[in-house]
């Protein structure tokens, strides 16, 4: 075989299962298959285990009910806070050694702990819901980025603040490649605590429909953790 050829058999034989791909590529060494067919049939392979994954409604809903819009909405949330976070510095006033600082800290700090909490219950719903589209789920989240990035034109701000919620909803998306889900209580206080947070905005007309939009992925991580608890007392009742 070789050395480029099958260079590239390996590479597609990546997006199987490692136990699969060990599999596939003993088959090939041992029928001594060409390895432009090789390649074909892996491919072949890849793509149809990936169409049965999307059979399944988590996919569908990590990707474009998740990843994408709330990419999106998150991006705009990092705008706002890096515009109010500039207005409040540019009304700092200094007397004296202290600093008196202006109208709106008590806001941006809320608002700081909702991106936070946004974007990381988000990355853990999305890590946790569907593990093996993932990658699909974070290439449509970066897909809206770059696009944004290329059209950013504010002058007075970097167009990375656009990108605040990133370190966050990386860190949700590991935790949720980790782990299932979440301690019911741990769930509930999460969820309770983002929607009080959320409770300053409800005054503003339709800001609720991005904070819902937002909000309910850690809605969704109490009732897995609600649905899991459940299960564990019932078999708890059965062994008793």
């Amino acid at each position: 075989m070789t050395s480029i050829a099958w260079s590239l058999v390996e590479v597609a034989a990546r997006l199987l299962e490692r136990n699969e791909r060990e599999a596939v590529l003993g088959d090939l060494v041992e029928t001594r298959e060409g390895e432009w067919e090789g390649l074909l049939g892996i491919l072949g392979l890849a793509v149809r285990r990936q169409l049965m994954l999307w059979k399944n409604w988590r996919p569908w809903l990590a990707s474009f009910g998740l990843a994408l819009p709330c990419s999106l909405l998150l991006m705009g949330f990092s705008l706002s806070i890096s515009q109010t976070y500039q207005g409040l510095i540019n009304s700092t006033l200094f007397k004296g050694s202290g600093i008196v600082l202006g109208p709106g800290c008590a806001l941006l700090l809320c608002n700081v702990l909702l991106l936070v909490a946004w974007s990381w219950t988000g990355g853990f719903v999305m890590g946790s819901m569907s593990r093996r589209t993932v990658r699909v789920s974070i290439a449509l989240s970066f897909a809206p980025c770059v696009f944004c990035l290329t059209r950013f034109h504010v002058e007075s701000l970097s167009r990375f603040c656009l990108l605040l919620f990133l370190l966050p909803a990386a860190w949700g998306v590991r935790r949720g490649l980790q782990i299932a889900r979440i301690r019911l209580r741990s769930a509930v206080v999460l969820a309770a605590t983002i929607t009080v947070l959320t409770i300053p905005a409800w005054s503003s007309n339709g800001s609720w429909i991005p904070n819902w939009a937002l909000s309910w992925p850690a809605w969704y991580l109490v009732a897995t953790a609600s649905r899991s608890a459940a299960s564990k007392e019932e078999k708890r009742w059965r062994i008793s």
